[in-house]
C-alpha cells in the first residue's frame, strides 16, 4: 500500500514547505511513515528506497510535536474530504496493548496515556464516529480510565457544531444520567439502552442503535495498521500522530474518487 503522487496533491498544500537542500520529498516521507505504521517496525528497519531512516524520523518527529497531522486531519474535514454525517454519530473506545519499548519515558518529556488494566499495561482510544471510516474526533486515556468521563470530554467538544436534532448512539458504558443529559443539553438524542438493573427505563430508537457497529468498524481499520494495533510510543504526542496519519491514509486510498 502507497499513497499516490495524485492522492498526495489533495493534501499537498496541508504539510510545511521544504526548504534548502533537501534530498527526501515528503511524499516520500508519507509513505514511509506508511511503511512504519503497516509493519510496526522499527525506524532503523525501515528500508533504504525510502531514504535515510533518520531522516524520515526526524521529520516525522517534527510533524508529532508541532501537530502538523492534526491540522491536516480537520483541515479534511472543514474542506469536505473527510465528510461528516450529521444525522447520527457513534461513540465508544477501544483498548491497545502497550509493547515494552513504549514503557518508560520520563513523566517531563509529555503526558502518556499509559495505565494497568486486567489486560496489563494498556491505552484507551476514545472515539466519535460518523460512520464505519469517518472518524469525528479522538483522544486518549489511561488503560483503567472509565469510559463515560472520556466520552463526555469528546461529546463537549461538539458543542458548537450545530448538530441539532442528530443521534448519539452508545453502549451501555454511556447510558448514566450524566451522560445522557449531556447529549440532551448539546441539542441531540441519546440512543443507548438502558441497563438491566435500572429501576427506571426509557425506550430508545431501536433501529438507529444497530448502527453502533460503525465504529468497531472503524476500530478494526484502524488497528489494521500494526502501529495502532500495539503501542510502541512512549508520548502521547506521537502515537496520536500515528492514528491520524492512518486516519488520513485510509481515507485517501481507501476511498473510491473519480
Amino acid at each position: 500500500m502507497e499513497i499516490t503522487a495524485q492522492q498526495y496533491k489533495i493534501i499537498e498544500d496541508f504539510l510545511p514547505l521544504q526548504r534548502g537542500n533537501v534530498k527526501i520529498s515528503n511524499l516520500q516521507v508519507l509513505n514511509a511513515i506508511l511503511y512504519i505504521a503497516e509493519h510496526g517496525c522499527k525506524w532503523r528497519g525501515l528500508p533504504m528506497k525510502f531514504g535515510r531512516w533518520h531522516s524520515v524520523y526526524m521529520r516525522a518527529n517534527r510533524w508529532a510535536k508541532q501537530g502538523v497531522l492534526d491540522r491536516v486531519f480537520l483541515a479534511l474535514q472543514e474542506n469536505n474530504v473527510i465528510n461528516i454525517q450529521v444525522d447520527h454519530i457513534s461513540l465508544d473506545s477501544t483498548a491497545v496493548k502497550v509493547h515494552p519499548d513504549g514503557t518508560g519515558a520520563f513523566k517531563k518529556n509529555g503526558p502518556q496515556s499509559i495505565g494497568k488494566s486486567r489486560a496489563g499495561w494498556t491505552t484507551k482510544i476514545h472515539m466519535v464516529a460518523a460512520d464505519h471510516n469517518r472518524a469525528v474526533v479522538f483522544s486518549l486515556s489511561p488503560g483503567q480510565a472509565g469510559d463515560a468521563p472520556e466520552g463526555r470530554k469528546l461529546l463537549k467538544s461538539l458543542e458548537n457544531c450545530g448538530w441539532d436534532g442528530a443521534k448519539v448512539i452508545m453502549d451501555k458504558a454511556y447510558e448514566g444520567n450524566e451522560t445522557r443529559q449531556l447529549v440532551f443539553d448539546l441539542g441531540m438524542e441519546p440512543v443507548v439502552p438502558p441497563k438491566s438493573n435500572r429501576m427506571s427505563t426509557w425506550k430508545y430508537d431501536v433501529e438507529a442503535y444497530k448502527k453502533r457497529n460503525e465504529v468497531e468498524r472503524l476500530f478494526r481499520r484502524l488497528k489494521g495498521f500494526r502501529r495502532i494495533f500495539s503501542r510502541f510510543d512512549k508520548l502521547d504526542v506521537v502515537f496520536t500522530f500515528f492514528i491520524h496519519f492512518a486516519l488520513i491514509a485510509d481515507t485517501l486510498i481507501s476511498v473510491n474518487r473519480p
